[in-house]
């Protein structure tokens, strides 16, 4: 069974900085492309990075490009987000998911397979 798990969300002031985890069991994700979304109350999911599997290109949305970076530990089978400077705009859900084409740099939703549960994060003072 896959299973994606996220975790790291957390409550963060204006100019912090988190990093989220999405451990995954059931897929080896070295073997996906793993992508890093966020949902906010009311608005569509939105792609903010991800990065392939063969080559490891990575691709990044306007909004976060500068301020976050994705990346990848496999011997943990665990991809990261590393956010900085967080602005309260930035205060969603974030989800991780896994795509089957392993050169995909995709942001877009419907592209990916798998889903974690989600992530809360709160930027606010």
């Amino acid at each position: 069974q896959v299973q994606l798990v996220e975790s790291g969300g957390g409550l963060v002031q204006p100019g912090g900085s988190l990093t989220l985890s999405c451990a995954a069991s059931g897929i080896y994700l070295d073997y996906y492309a793993i992508g890093w979304f966020r949902q906010a109350p009311g608005k569509v999911r939105e792609g903010l990075s991800c990065i392939s599997s063969i080559g490891g290109s990575t691709n990044y949305a306007d909004s976060v490009k500068g301020r976050f970076t994705i990346s990848r530990d496999s011997a943990k089978n665990t991809v990261y987000l590393q956010m900085n400077n967080l602005q309260p705009e930035d205060t969603a859900v974030y989800y991780c998911a896994a795509d089957l084409a392993p050169v995909d740099v995709t942001l877009i939703p419907d592209e990916y397979d798998y889903w974690g549960q989600g992530t809360q994060v709160t930027v606010s003072s």
